[in-house]
């Protein structure tokens, strides 16, 4: 490899250089791989016999909360979709033996239809995208695509959807992402990196398809959604104790530092000390102009929060800021980052920060993302509380999130809602994974949609016999069990 000279006169290593094919060898690069792995292969999968789902999730409880683990598990066991939503640990393990194309993109990790939704770009406009990332990871392109199917099937199942109707649902996901790829692959790479959806033009395509009920659902979620910012949670969030803001308690929902810090035997001082100092390196992450926003606002208060499903029992902090006065404030979310599930089966990531990990990933897949967007590692000095080293990224708490409504959804909004979902996943393996052999791999043709619905339909009924499983084992008192929160 040849080295180049840096600015200090040392010699380093140069930059590897990066092949370039053209269309035509991109192209012939994905009809070859349906000679190693058909497009039918993708329908089946194999399980050990001694495959144990409990054991699976029990191995994720010691590095996380230990009075939050029964929560997760409560969650859990609500039904098999949120079972589904939690098991992202699972699916990895029943993935890693399936036959692999060898195409490779960005994955998301945890490509359920769950994990879509809105947020506000930073010019201030409602788009819609992936929006969770905490297992993000490079890897075989259709381990997100089989998790997204298989959501669908799942989450009509949920619904009490008849079997054609999951089955459209399931069609038009993967069918989306495969039409969209073919798409994308004639496109430009600006013009697939610009690539976005935003609310207005989602609610216009409804309308253009005579989807009016859906698209005035679309517009009323958008109305709703800007109003869930900062503001919303500080009203939501907040008490005043002595003429300043604080976060309420909510145990174990809700816990704010000062409580924490008192059942450990320390004051909120010697806490906050040490986060101040992990604060201070966040900033730098940052670019240098949102670096400067972030700056004008000072430090008020702080909590732990239990959020989502499959997270909860990773460390999940809030932090109140306050700008100008005490009606411009901004609450950031500090969120813990473990290893990504797929770490096991596709190899460690390249960040020795896990904070990073998921940063970079999610930049790589979204369209746009929060200005706040940044990550922090904490060594045993400045950890939060334990003494142990985490990694960390932040973001917003609140920015005009939405999603769609899948306690409500009806068989023809989860058909269009698939649509979205396989577009939107389709343009973010675009950004990173080579769309052309991909697009090529896929055809035209809805051989790779059918045996997604094979596999999607199987595996769903795996994931109704692995929700038994954890119902059993907490019955047996194998593992404890929080429900109700």
């Amino acid at each position: 490899m040849a080295t180049v000279e840096n600015k200090k006169g040392g010699r380093s290593a140069a930059a590897p250089v990066v092949p370039h094919f053209t269309p035509e060898e991109r192209a012939a690069r994905g009809r070859a791989a349906r000679v190693e792995t058909p497009r039918s292969s993708h329908a089946g999968f194999e399980l050990a016999a001694d495959r144990d789902p409990v054991a699976i999730l029990e191995a994720q409880a010691p590095s996380r909360v230990a009075e939050l683990v029964p929560v997760r598990y409560g969650r859990m066991l609500v039904s098999p979709f949120t079972f589904y939503r939690g098991a992202a640990a699972v699916m990895a393990h029943d993935l890693a033996p399936t036959p692999r194309v060898g195409l490779n993109a960005q994955l998301c990790g945890d490509a359920h239809l769950a994990n879509f939704g809105g947020y506000a770009s930073p010019e201030r406009r409602l788009v819609f995208d992936l929006n969770d990332f905490d297992e993000t990871l490079p890897g075989p392109f259709e381990w997100d695509v089989k998790r997204l199917a298989a959501s669908f099937e799942i989450a009509g199942r949920d619904r009490n959807f008849k079997t054609k109707e999951r089955t459209a649902a399931v069609l038009a996901a993967v069918g989306a992402y495969r039409k969209w790829m073919q798409k994308l692959a004639t496109t430009s790479n600006l013009d697939v990196w610009y690539a976005q959806l935003d609310a207005e033009a989602l609610e216009r395509n409804l309308r253009d398809r005579n989807a009016g009920r859906q698209a005035a659902a679309v517009a009323q979620g958008a109305a709703k959604a800007q109003t869930k910012d900062s503001l919303k949670a500080f009203a939501k969030l907040t008490h005043e104790v002595d003429g300043e803001p604080r976060i309420v308690s909510d145990p174990p929902l809700i816990v704010p530092a000062s409580e924490l810090a008192a059942e450990i035997g320390m004051t909120t001082e010697q806490i906050e000390a040490p986060i101040h100092h992990l604060f201070r390196e966040y900033r730098h992450t940052l670019q240098a102009d949102r670096r400067h926003l972030l700056e004008e606002f000072r430090w008020v208060d702080l909590a732990r929060k239990v959020v989502g499903v499959g997270s909860v029992g990773t460390r999940c902090w809030i932090v109140l800021l306050l700008g100008r006065d005490g009606d411009d404030p901004l609450f950031l979310q500090v969120k813990e980052a473990q290893a990504s599930v797929l770490e096991p089966y596709l190899g460690k990531s390249p960040y020795s920060n896990h904070g990073e990990r998921v940063v970079v990933g999610q930049r790589l897949m979204q369209a746009t993302s929060d200005i706040f967007l940044g990550w922090i590692s904490s060594g045993a000095e400045t950890s939060l509380i334990d003494g142990v080293p985490r990694d960390f990224y932040v973001r917003q708490l609140w920015d005009w999130k939405t999603s769609a409504d899948l306690d409500t959804i009806e068989p023809v909004g989860l058909e269009l809602y698939g649509e979205v979902c396989g577009a939107l996943l389709a343009r973010a393996h675009a950004r990173s994974g080579d769309r052309i052999a991909i697009a090529s791999y896929l055809g035209k043709g809805d051989t790779f949609d059918r045996a997604l619905v094979e596999f999607a339909r199987a595996y769903a009924d795996q994931n109704e016999r692995d929700h038994a499983a954890l119902r059993d084992a907490a019955k047996a008192g194998r593992i404890e069990v929080r429900e109700g929160l």
